[in-house]
């Protein structure tokens, strides 16, 4: 296919994405350009956070979509690619058994990375392209379905990253902690009496479709979601059912039930740090797996 070829698997507690980009000549104003994304929303988080492990059922499909994407990353003749799993395989009593089933059947080896790991795998490309203002102080906020990454960066550093597990199905299936939820209260409120204002950046396909919501004339790849209006969207959003909401608003199924508990997250960081707006960049996850193969990134 003439230019080489990337790609990335996130096997998350929602959805299973994979992510192909292309690499770009020297001198271009992206190094990388995406050209297939494929979102498949399989919800290992139902299983792990209830049951402890994922069933048959859900292990037979995710075999399926391992398959299905080794055949695409096939056909756009990808030189190298990483998979990686989260909250859900990090949770299940047999999430490596399935990597080892997943490998033997497809070739695809699965890492199953910690929360720290996670985190500075979705901040990595932001760090670099949020870090004109060396005063400034960022924290990272990304929702996914079994855990929330917080990442603080000023400059380009890294200066502070915890993983908690309050995450959207967590907390539809009820499986949020109480001290759990009281120590991430309890951490923001640190981080901002420790750094005083922060500037809030959120990542996830939530966020991302709140901002749609919220600022619908927002278009650039890093956009601004002014907290007001998240308050607005997600008490909107509560009136209703999630059909209701697949119809009123044109979100996916699982879309639909996730959106409203990702809001509450995002809205209690915000309040705890008296932000007035989210910065919301285009990139999550799958980008930081793929920057981390990719040679540019070396």
């Amino acid at each position: 296919m003439g230019k080489s070829h990337y790609a990335g698997i996130d096997i998350g507690s929602n959805a299973v994405r994979l992510l192909i980009k292309c690499l770009n000549e020297p001198g271009s104003a992206e190094p990388l350009s995406k050209v297939q994304l494929v979102r498949v929303p399989l919800r290992l988080g139902e299983d792990a956070f209830v049951e402890g492990h994922i069933s048959k059922k859900k292990s037979k499909q995710l075999v399926s979509l391992m398959k299905a994407y080794h055949e695409l990353m096939e056909i756009y003749e990808v030189s190298a690619f990483r998979a990686c799993a989260t909250s859900a395989m990090r949770d299940a009593d047999n999430g490596e058994e399935l990597v080892e089933k997943i490998y033997e059947k497809t070739g695809i080896k699965i890492e199953i990375i910690d929360g720290r790991e996670e985190a500075q795998l979705i901040s990595s490309d932001l760090i670099r392209s949020l870090s004109g203002e060396h005063e400034e102080t960022f924290l990272y906020i990304d929702v996914g379905g079994g855990s929330t990454e917080l990442n603080l960066v000023r400059g380009s550093q890294l200066i502070e990253s915890r993983s908690f597990d309050i995450g959207t199905i967590r907390q539809l299936s009820g499986m949020v902690r109480d001290e759990v939820r009281d120590s991430f209260r309890a951490y923001v409120q640190h981080l901002k009496e420790t750094y005083g204002t922060l500037r809030l950046v959120g990542t996830g396909g939530n966020i991302n479709k709140l901002l749609r919501l919220g600022a619908p004339s927002e278009r650039a790849n890093i956009c601004s979601l002014p907290v007001a209006s998240l308050h607005s969207v997600a008490d909107e959003l509560r009136k209703y059912t999630p059909v209701e909401r697949m119809l009123i608003f044109r979100l996916k199924p699982d879309r639909a039930e996730v959106i409203v508990p990702a809001a509450d997250i995002f809205l209690l960081v915000a309040d705890i740090t008296e932000a007035s707006e989210i910065i919301v960049p285009t990139k999550g996850l799958a980008d930081g797996i793929v920057d981390s193969v990719c040679p540019i990134q070396a």
